[in-house]
């Protein structure tokens, strides 16, 4: 999980790209990347269009699904792990029926088939696109009690971040004028190549030497942020957690990532969660687990016990004749489901243990002796401790 990128950034779109620029973004994704168009590359450049093209594809099933795409956002990999992507085990299908399949027998109005396009960057029209740039994510981690895990809770986080530069406005420069086209690639961002063959010339594109692939350079950099547009920041973000979430888990905050170059796209802030240890509890998904120890006594006449729970103690009735390893079940105890992933709450089960005294007095001996030879104090399976003898079989 930790090498996958972003889906919105996978397809070049913003966070709040509709249906439809989904749609599109994944279709020239689909054009540029699909094994059937790299069947005359190198082995290198027909697994790397493999892997684009299954990495596009897994993008598209998940922001193209208004329910998967809710969780994607609010909780990034961690909310669709096991649910993306296609199966591509009986191939990758025809990509003209692929894009027939999402845009209709003429593809939107792309002139049918793959005759309106030059190679694989965009229409023949030869319009340049518009460059989306996108600020880095940054990763943190967050500590929780399990007090604050069942009620959900607002933390606050210092992290370090780019930030538009305050003195130029994000340009890189102060004054607008000082920003040129580039006169190498005339604000394509792209140079053209062409070579001749015996079958033809052919054209390939490649990122402009002078400006970096941006179309235009800066003459007169801004002296605070070095001509980038950036500054590095110390600050603090309240990030709402949900009640429910578990060690590990990745919440995916939009848009608190870095800020990105020429004033694009924000990255995200990934938090991690890591659980706190109880001192009495322990947890395993939503249920609780505790475990307490009573006398001899208490065991055979019954009594009273306190178990903490996360919303306060509670009494507990311990029955006469309890054994020792008996689990009480205490329901709707545990810990609330994460929104979106289940419903309900889980439960404390408590496991009640026997405390056997090792030493005793002359005293108590000599009553214990006594009890000892009692019908009550001699196991038998055929009375009512015939449960017990049964849970001990199924043990072993």
């Amino acid at each position: 999980m930790a090498d996958k990128r972003d889906y919105y950034e996978v397809l070049g779109i913003g966070k709040n790209a509709t249906a439809d620029e989904i749609k599109l973004a994944y279709r020239k994704a689909a054009m540029k990347w699909h094994p059937d168009r790299w069947v005359e590359g190198t082995d290198a450049e027909k697994k790397t269009a493999e892997e684009k093209f299954k990495e596009a594809s897994e993008a598209y099933s998940v922001l193209s699904d208004p329910d998967k795409k809710a969780r994607y956002d609010q909780f990034g990999f961690a909310g669709v792990d096991g649910q993306a992507g296609p199966d591509f085990s009986g191939g990758f299908g025809n990509l003209e029926d692929i894009l027939r399949d999402l845009f209709g027998g003429g593809f939107g109005g792309f002139g049918g088939g793959f005759g309106g396009f030059s190679g694989f960057g965009g229409s023949g029209s030869g319009r340049t696109q518009t460059r989306v740039y996108k600020g880095r994510d940054i990763r943190t981690r967050v500590r929780l009690t399990l007090e604050e895990i069942a009620k959900g809770v607002e933390k606050e986080i210092t992290i370090e971040r780019n930030r538009p530069c305050p003195d130029c406005g994000g340009r890189g420069t102060k004054n607008q004028s000082d920003i040129k086209t580039c006169p190498t690639c005339k604000g394509a961002g792209q140079v053209q190549h062409v070579t001749s063959t015996l079958f033809g010339r052919t054209m390939t594109y490649s990122t402009c030497p002078q400006c970096g692939g941006e179309g235009k350079i800066v003459t007169n950099p801004c002296r605070t942020c070095g001509g980038t547009g950036l500054v590095r920041k110390k600050e603090t973000v309240k990030v709402k957690i949900p009640a429910g979430v578990e060690d590990g888990m990745q919440l995916t905050i939009r848009g608190e990532g870095h800020a990105a170059p020429h004033n694009g796209v924000n990255g995200d802030l990934l938090v991690i969660i890591e659980e706190v240890a109880h001192s009495n509890l322990k947890r395993d998904g939503n249920n609780l687990f505790y475990t307490t120890m009573i006398s001899v006594t208490d065991a055979i006449l019954g009594t009273e016990i306190t178990v903490p729970c996360l919303d306060g103690s509670y009494k507990v009735k311990v029955d006469p004749g309890t054994q020792s390893g008996a689990v009480v079940r205490l329901r709707g105890k545990g810990l609330p489901a994460v929104s979106g992933y289940g419903s309900g709450t889980g439960d404390m089960y408590v496991k009640i243990l026997v405390w056997i005294p090792k030493k005793l007095s002359r005293d108590e001996q000599a009553a214990l002796q006594n009890m000892r030879a009692s019908r009550s104090f001699t196991p038998d399976p055929s009375r009512e401790d015939k449960a017990v003898f049964d849970k001990i079989k199924d043990i072993f």
